[in-house]
């Protein structure tokens, strides 16, 4: 009795065909479930009310997640199994989590407000991965469309840490302004950043392979050595720069009559250039 299990079949001239049994790549797919196991970790850790290490386990996540698609390239095990998980990968460590951490340390001192303002940074998270994989095929390579979810986690992870690292609690206050109220706005910025039109450089034009001047190891030391020497407050800073340079981009574009946005916002329809400015 055949059950179609083998791998062999007879093709229309007796010819002996053997099937690829399909599978999924190791290598690159270990990075996104670590990535994942970051994020798990921060919401984890935030519900035992250690926000330093859930701030720090979406930074972990971060880092795994620019890994895995570089790994793949190099590797030549892209798949759209990868691709999909990456995306779930993301919802959760940049979606979930991070809207979870905040609500847990200083949101819920808001009330309905407070949860509020984490279900539109989640939604907004949900909605930019959704967009972000329809316009794969279309978008300038140079640019995100919007803020990326991992930028806009390190946002709220990283005000979290700052501010804990600090010895501020969700319930206090920071030059007068209650800590949840601005955890509000941030939580806010970052959420609805992510799914506007405005272009944020994704540094996807620049080549690991190819060979750089002495000068930019240096620099790249002297950088490590930076953060190292307070590093919640130098990533904070660097992804609040990072989070304010997209809307830069976007005045200079507009100033110099240049197409402010870099794709419309559908595959599925016509690019209405006058409607995506």
């Amino acid at each position: 009795m055949h059950d179609g299990s083998d791998l062999n079949d007879n093709g229309p001239e007796g010819v002996v065909v053997h099937k690829r049994r399909k599978g999924i790549y190791v290598l690159p797919n270990l990075f996104t479930l670590a990535a994942l196991f970051g994020g798990f970790y921060a919401i984890v850790m935030a519900m035992n009310g250690r926000f330093d290490l859930a701030a720090v386990g979406i930074f972990c996540a971060m880092v795994l997640d620019s890994l895995d698609g570089r790994v793949a390239r190099m590797t030549n095990t892209q798949s759209a199994f990868g691709e999909q998980m990456d995306s779930l990968s993301d919802m959760v460590s940049f979606g979930a989590a991070p809207a979870l951490i905040s609500y847990e340390w200083a949101l819920r001192g808001l009330g309905r407000w407070g949860w509020f303002a984490a279900f539109v940074y989640c939604a907004c998270a949900a909605l930019r991965l959704a967009r972000f994989n329809v316009n794969t095929a279309v978008v300038d390579k140079r640019y995100f469309q919007g803020l990326p979810s991992p930028a806009a986690a390190a946002l709220v992870a990283g005000f979290i840490w700052l501010m804990t690292e600090s010895g501020i609690k969700g319930t206090d206050a920071l030059l007068g302004i209650p800590i949840p109220w601005l955890t509000f706005v941030l939580a806010l910025y970052a959420g609805l950043t992510m799914v506007t039109n405005v272009p944020f450089y994704s540094f996807k034009d620049v080549s690991m392979k190819k060979s750089v001047p002495f000068a930019v190891i240096v620099m790249i030391a002297v950088g490590i050595a930076v953060i190292n020497i307070d590093p919640p407050t130098v990533m904070f800073g660097v992804f609040v720069v990072y989070g304010l340079s997209g809307y830069v981009v976007y005045a200079v574009r507009r100033a110099r009559g240049i197409r402010a946005s870099v794709i419309s916002t559908s595959t599925d329809e016509p690019e209405e250039r006058g409607l995506h400015r």
